[in-house]
């Protein structure tokens, strides 16, 4: 009977040619600390599929579940489709407001993904007024907020459940970025589902010189940005058994 999940988490790896051999040796080697990947957005350095491709390769090397969510840079040159494409051809997961089921051993773990998107925390934010462009700006943010909500209705029966984003939930996580452009590194909309739902994590990345940790209510948040983690990945490790009260974080270098 499965006990504990192993979860290695990143953001922000932005792959590119010039990174092939360390992102290679990396997911070589996760399958000895981990049971699933989870990548938070940023999959790529300008969102070209031929970068896109260079993660494809890594993660083929990983012989692990691979669960992934698009950032800004993925969106960049508009080829966002390509480069899910080509990461989905590889055997990636990737989510776009939707959720997915993993299963490991005999426990089932639901990750709901979306990127997530702008509008700022309390004290500075977007309102749903004004030029249609800023109102359509807000629309966005609601779409992924409605998706997350509906995600964890799906996902309600799973022992195990994650929030999957790039952008920020939570200003506790953004600690470390200049407070001004909080309003583009995440919502506090963001967090409305996930303190309702409860999910047991959630991560994100995005916020480069933000903070590790957070919480949203009672459930833990974590900045898994690799400049913030200054690693290949973050492990991850939860117990499958209902009642828990904690995560186990365990780091791996690889």
């Amino acid at each position: 009977m499965t006990e504990r999940v192993r979860i290695a988490a990143a953001g922000d790896i932005h792959a590119a040619e010039p990174h092939r051999e360390r992102l290679l040796t990396a997911f070589a080697g996760v399958a000895d600390d981990a049971d699933v990947v989870l990548l938070a957005g940023d999959l790529t350095t300008h969102g070209e599929p031929e970068q896109a491709s260079v993660l494809a390769e890594a993660c083929a090397s990983a012989d692990l579940p691979v669960v992934a969510v698009l950032g800004n840079h993925d969106h960049h040159e508009d080829r966002a489709e390509e480069v899910a494409d080509v990461l989905r051809d590889a055997g990636v997961a990737v989510l776009d407001r939707e959720a997915a089921i993993v299963t490991i051993g005999d426990a089932e773990l639901g990750v709901v993904g979306a990127k997530g998107f702008v509008g700022g925390f309390a004290g500075s934010s977007l309102p749903d007024f004004g030029e249609p462009l800023l109102r359509q700006v807000y629309d966005e943010t609601t779409d992924e907020v409605v998706a997350i909500e509906r995600g964890l209705q799906k996902i309600s029966h799973c022992p195990l459940r994650i929030v999957l984003l790039h952008y920020a939930p939570t200003v506790e996580t953004l600690e470390g970025e200049p407070v001004g452009i909080h309003t583009l590194l995440g919502s506090a909309r963001l967090a409305v589902p996930i303190a309702e739902y409860q999910p047991d994590l959630v991560l994100h990345g995005h916020a480069h010189a933000g903070s590790f940790e957070g919480r949203i209510g009672e459930t833990p948040v974590y900045n898994v940005a690799v400049h913030v983690t200054k690693r290949d990945f973050y492990v991850f490790d939860l117990p499958v058994t209902p009642g828990r009260s904690e995560v186990e974080v365990h780091t791996r270098r690889a």
